[in-house]
């Protein structure tokens, strides 16, 4: 892998089952040293795509190259190039985090003097030291994260591919979890990560948005709010819902959605003003009720996105 080359690069890449299209014609690349986010709804193809590029599915068209080899031609040398946490914890849980990450090393082929070196490391990366000798069974669920995140880096990946990572785990986990990220790509790590959560999404250097196995968006979180031609209005009314459904059935509306007391509405400013909806919810007593233009958060413009690819 040159210094010029993507760390991933995915091209016309298509994965069906039988009738089922799980992934289709996805298009990007990721760059050495980035932190890629993979974000999209259940049954989008997040899972799928990650199994293709580790080698454990193959691809039904397109090409893959991971670290500079083709995952039909060169799967060994790229599961040595690359860390992969799966969505389900996969450590022995009768085996302590130390027993784990032995087994591990072994597995990669880790010597034991790298081994005990790469470990002193991991575990004070982490903070698991004090955890060594606990059985992985009796371990927290952010804590389980952290062994398998230091088992998947053991063998010094230049690749670390992860699947939700923190789905379930409670919020300081996670903010303690993309610490040890940053400090991973610091040092030149490439990282690739699925995520239910939209706060985590805006962590990334790039955000790809998949819906029905399909990439719609790619870019930073900041240049994604940027690209949206509907403008973004919070709505503050007395009844919700039968604002939303009313809005909803109206041109040139492209969603509508609570947040928190209020609504997040994007709207086509070609097609339908902010005066016309406040005209309509005057004339159907639905007042009162206030609309303001809001920078959309990155949640905003998952939700507007995903409906407008769907209609389409």
């Amino acid at each position: 892998m040159t210094p010029l080359e993507p760390a991933i690069s995915i091209q016309n890449c298509s994965r069906k089952f039988g009738e089922l299209t799980a992934v289709h014609r996805l298009t990007f690349n990721v760059t050495q040293g980035e932190i890629f986010g993979l974000v999209g709804p259940d049954g989008a193809g997040k899972t799928t795509t990650l199994r293709m590029l580790c080698g454990l599915l193959e691809p039904s068209e397109g090409e893959i190259h991971v670290a500079g080899h083709d995952v039909r031609k060169d799967l060994l040398a790229i599961r040595d190039s690359i860390g992969y946490m799966a969505q389900r914890f996969g450590m022995y849980l009768d085996l302590t985090v130390q027993e784990n990450l032995h087994f591990y090393a072994e597995l990669f082929g880790v010597s034991p003097q790298k081994r005990d070196e790469r470990m002193i490391r991991l575990l004070r990366m982490t903070r698991m030291e004090p955890f060594g000798k606990r059985q992985a069974g009796q371990l927290s669920g952010g804590m389980k994260q952290k062994l398998a995140l230091m088992c998947s880096l053991l063998h010094r990946p230049k690749i670390l591919i992860l699947d939700e990572p923190t789905n379930g785990v409670d919020p300081v986990s996670r903010r303690e979890f993309w610490t040890i990220l940053y400090q991973l790509v610091n040092e030149d790590l490439t990282v690739l990560i699925t995520t239910a959560y939209l706060d985590e999404a805006e962590r990334c250097n790039r955000v790809g948005l998949l819906s029905a196995g399909r990439l719609i968006r790619c870019d930073s979180p900041s240049q994604l709010k940027k690209m949206m031609r509907e403008i973004c209005y919070e709505l503050e009314c007395p009844d919700r819902r039968t604002v939303r459904a009313l809005l909803l059935a109206l041109p040139g509306v492209v969603s509508v959605e609570p947040a928190g007391a209020t609504l997040h509405a994007f709207l086509n400013p070609d097609i339908i003003q902010v005066s016309q909806i406040q005209a309509l919810l005057r004339d159907q007593g639905l007042q009162p009720a206030t609309l303001k233009q809001i920078t959309p958060t990155l949640e905003d413009i998952f939700i507007a996105e995903i409906q407008k690819a769907e209609r389409h």
